[in-house]
C-alpha cells in the first residue's frame, strides 16, 4: 500500500511515530524522512490547489512574465517528482531533441510553470502501476511572429480514464469515481492547470484509454530571453561562504531552520523576531554589516512588506542597494508581485528548499556587487 490511499499528514504522523520507535535504526529513520518529506511535499501541493482554485474562481490570476531557465525549473520539478515516483514503484523517462530544448531561456511565469508540471506529473504517477512509466518528449519550434512554441508530450502507462470522465477532466472538484476513495486528491489540479496554461496562451490535450495510459499535451508560446551574463550565472552557482545575513522571523522555530539551513552553507546569521526589529538591527549597525536580508513577510507589530520599505527610505548608502529576499508561504504571483513592489529583491517560498535559497540568495548578492563595481 503506498502512501496515496491515506491522507499526507497520517502519513507524517505515522512515519514520526516509526522513527520515535526505531531511533538507533539510523538507515530506517533516513528512510522514513525521505518519506516524510515526500508527503509534506504533496500535501502543501493539496493546499495550494484549494487556494489556488479560490482565486481562479474569483478571477485574481494574474500573469507577470520573468526570465524562466528551463533547466532550473526542470530539475526543481524532478527533484520533488523522482521522490514519489520511487515510492509509487514508477519510472521517469525523458526524451528531448538531439541538441536538447533549442530555447532554454524564456520569458514566462515560472511559478505557474512549475504547477502546471507538478500537478500533471503527480497525475501520472498517481494513477500508475508498479512497475509503470512516465514518458515525456519535449520538442521546440519557431512562430512566425518570433515566439518560439515548446511542446511537451507527457505520456503514462497507467490506468487511464473513461470517456465519460475525460468529458469532465477539467470540471472542479471531478474524480474518477472508480479511485476517488483509494487514490488522494481534491479534484481542482486539472482545472486549475488548463487555467494557467491558457492564460499563457496556449493549450491542452488529453487522450486516454481505460486501462492502457493517458497522454498529456501541452502547448505554449513564449518569447525567447538572452542567457544571463557569465557573471550572474557564476553568481547564482556560488556559496554563502562567509557571508552575514540577517533573518527576520518572528517563529522561533522556522527562524531555528532557517539559520541552520544558511550556517551549514557557511553563513553567519542574526536574528531579528519581527519588521520593528528588522528596521533597528539595521540601521544600528554600520553600513556593510549585513550582505542580504531575509524578511519574512507576515509578521506582528511591523510585517516585512512595511519593514523593507523603512529600510529603504533610510539616509544611508547600502539601504537602497542591500538584497532583501521574501521568505513566505504565500507563493502566488500576486504576492510575489507585492514583494518586489515593496522593495525586494526576489522571493523565496516556504518551506525552505535549501540549494534554492542559496541560488536564490547568492544571485541578488551577486547583482548588488556586479553593479557596485560598474
Amino acid at each position: 500500500m503506498t502512501s496515496y490511499s491515506w491522507s499526507p499528514l497520517n502519513c507524517i504522523l505515522g512515519l514520526l511515530e516509526l522513527c520515535e520507535r526505531n531511533r538507533d535504526d539510523k538507515a530506517l529513520v533516513e528512510e522514513n524522512h525521505g518519506k516524510m518529506r515526500t508527503a509534506a511535499r504533496h500535501l502543501l501541493s493539496l493546499i495550494d490547489d484549494t487556494l489556488q482554485a479560490s482565486k481562479l474562481g474569483e478571477g485574481e490570476f494574474a500573469l507577470v512574465r520573468e526570465p524562466v531557465d528551463f533547466a532550473h525549473l526542470q530539475a526543481d520539478v524532478d527533484d520533488i517528482m523522482q521522490l514519489l515516483a520511487v515510492e509509487a514503484g514508477v519510472i521517469m523517462e525523458g526524451r528531448q531533441e538531439e541538441d536538447g530544448i533549442a530555447y532554454r531561456y524564456v520569458l514566462g511565469n515560472e511559478l505557474y510553470l512549475r504547477q502546471i508540471f507538478l500537478n500533471i506529473y503527480s497525475n501520472c504517477i498517481k494513477y500508475n502501476r508498479p512497475g509503470g512509466k512516465v514518458i515525456t518528449h519535449v520538442t521546440s519550434s519557431e512562430l512566425p511572429d518570433g515566439k518560439v512554441l515548446l511542446r511537451w508530450e507527457i505520456t503514462d502507462t497507467g490506468i487511464g480514464m473513461s470517456p465519460e470522465f475525460l468529458k469532465r477532466v477539467f470540471e472542479p472538484f471531478a474524480r474518477e469515481s472508480s479511485v476517488a476513495s483509494t487514490v488522494g486528491g481534491t479534484g481542482l489540479g486539472m482545472p486549475i492547470v488548463k487555467q494557467l496554461i491558457e492564460l499563457m496562451g496556449g493549450s491542452i490535450e488529453i487522450s486516454s484509454e481505460l486501462g492502457e495510459g493517458s497522454t498529456f499535451v501541452i502547448s505554449i508560446p513564449f518569447d525567447p530571453a538572452p542567457a544571463p551574463r557569465e557573471t550572474e550565472q557564476a553568481a547564482s552557482g556560488s556559496t554563502l561562504q562567509g557571508r552575514r545575513l540577517l533573518l527576520v522571523e518572528d517563529n522561533d522555530l522556522n527562524a531555528e531552520i532557517a539559520a541552520t539551513i544558511m550556517e551549514d552553507e557557511g553563513a553567519y546569521v542574526s536574528i531579528a523576531g519581527d519588521g520593528a526589529q528588522a528596521v533597528e538591527a539595521f540601521a544600528a549597525n554600520p553600513a556593510g554589516t549585513f550582505d542580504a536580508i531575509l524578511m519574512d513577510v507576515a509578521m506582528p507589530k511591523m510585517d516585512g512588506l512595511a519593514a523593507t520599505r523603512a529600510i529603504r527610505a533610510l539616509d544611508r548608502p547600502d539601504a537602497a542597494s542591500i538584497p532583501i529576499i521574501a521568505m513566505t508561504g504565500n507563493a502566488f504571483q500576486e504576492d510575489v508581485r507585492e514583494c518586489l513592489e515593496a522593495g525586494m529583491n526576489a522571493h523565496i517560498a516556504k518551506p525552505i528548499d535549501a540549494a534554492k535559497a542559496e541560488r536564490v540568495i547568492a544571485k541578488a548578492m551577486g547583482r548588488r556587487e556586479n553593479s557596485v563595481q560598474q
